[in-house]
């Protein structure tokens, strides 16, 4: 007797959703599947989708979080076995119910990574490298010819201290949402699954890097000055901890005291997560581009004025957030469209860097890379076009590779020539 997972029953009236459903399209353009998002809650169509997906290189980054989970899990010392086996169900859950799946696909490498950093702490201290103490220092004084961190935040107010609270403790943790609103409501359909995984991945890189070059922060030097460091000596608050003071609570004090990486200065993900913000948006909103690259000059000025970091740090995390949105860019980024203000306006998407042999008659499509190999699960193709009005959905398709919000499909065919 076949299996059939229990379907549950929709509280809105069948005639309801008819005239919903018949509203919402007639306000779209018959291009309009590339925009749209499951409502399906039937595992079995994740199943089939699954059995029809085209495997491909870009599948290894899977193996890679696999591998990281199993690792964190394994020396995990809490929670206990009880709530590991609950959250790894309700996650396996989340990836089979379609209407969840397109959200949670593309934010597993932060999810991973927030696994990573805070079981990073159970690592035994016997199977950690050496901690670097002068090696930040020196380098400060080698290309800067003097310690920015400390001249910074040699003269303290408060009202300089709330100017860094807000982007270093606030900005940081509620930014990347604010961002990725923007991205979903108004840069072409793809881009926030990109950027999720892009922001996940960059920060997993960071704390490997963070794990196996140990280096101390500018408050260890502060309190410790260049004394050898050992993995028992506590983390600090630094200059948040007069946050903690002036507003009465503690908000950063004892996390910090308690952070799972005390010595991971280098690279500063603060500095790689608010440069690739930028590198992002100004992508996305070239008119915004002053905007983001102010916050991130911000985060800069905050991080070493609360001498969390040196300025070396800085530009290791804006390094490595630009090698990894320039990867994004150039092979799964879609690109703007000028004329197109929501997400739901765009016909057909591009992906990767325009091409530059030029083409009579602007047939710049000629030059596309025609690989049909990318859905949800799969990072992307290098160059597609989805068009919707071209290639009508059929019945028939696997909805895995159906157009969904973690989706990058191209579902022309080669014959179909779109003359800018």
């Amino acid at each position: 007797m076949p299996f059939s997972w229990p379907s549950i029953p929709n509280p809105i009236p069948r005639r309801y959703r008819r005239r919903l459903r018949s509203k919402f399209r007639s306000s779209q353009s018959p291009a309009s599947s590339i925009t749209a998002l499951e409502t399906s809650f039937n595992p079995n169509d994740t199943l089939r989708a699954l059995r029809h997906h085209r495997w491909s290189i870009y599948d290894g980054h899977y193996l890679i979080l696999i591998l990281i989970t199993i690792f964190c899990l394994s020396i995990s010392q809490a929670p206990g076995p009880m709530l590991k086996t609950g959250a790894a169900s309700l996650l396996i859950l989340a990836l089979l119910v379609p209407i969840t799946r397109q959200f949670f696909l593309p934010v597993l490498p932060t999810l991973v990574w927030l696994l990573f950093f805070f079981n990073a702490r159970f690592i035994p201290a016997d199977y950690r490298p050496h901690i670097w103490v002068k090696v930040l220092p020196a380098l400060e004084n080698i290309f800067y010819g003097a310690n920015l961190s400390n001249i910074l935040s040699a003269h303290q107010h408060v009202v300089l201290d709330l100017l860094a609270w807000v982007p270093y403790g606030l900005l940081h943790y509620g930014g990347p949402v604010v961002w990725a609103i923007l991205m979903f409501l108004f840069a072409p359909p793809g881009t926030l699954p990109v950027y999720g995984r892009t922001f996940g991945y960059l920060n997993i890189f960071g704390v490997a890097v963070q794990l196996i070059f140990p280096c101390s922060p500018p408050w260890y030097e502060n309190l410790y000055g260049l004394a050898p460091a050992n993995y028992s000596i506590s983390g600090s608050p630094a200059g948040l901890a007069r946050i903690d003071m002036l507003l009465g609570i503690d908000m950063y004090t004892t996390n910090f005291t308690a952070s799972p990486l005390v010595f991971g200065a280098f690279p500063s993900l603060h500095s790689a997560n608010a440069v690739l913000e930028a590198l992002f948006m100004s992508h996305c909103f070239p008119k915004l581009r002053p905007f983001v690259i102010g916050y991130a000059m911000w985060m800069w000025w905050a991080t070493m004025y609360l001498s969390h970091h040196y300025a070396v740090d800085l530009v290791g995390g804006a390094f490595f957030a630009a090698i990894a949105f320039y990867i994004a860019k150039t092979n799964f980024l879609p690109r703007i469209q000028p004329d197109k203000f929501f997400r739901w306006d765009y016909d057909y998407v591009e992906y990767g860097d325009a091409p530059n042999r030029e083409y009579e008659y602007g047939l710049t499509v000629l030059g596309a890379d025609f690989r049909n190999s990318s859905d949800e699960w799969t990072v992307g193709s290098s160059s597609s076009i989805s068009s919707g009005s071209r290639s009508p959905v059929n019945d028939s398709q696997s909805s895995w590779e159906g157009e969904t919000l973690a989706s990058q499909v191209s579902d022309s065919e080669l014959s179909e020539v779109i003359v800018r």
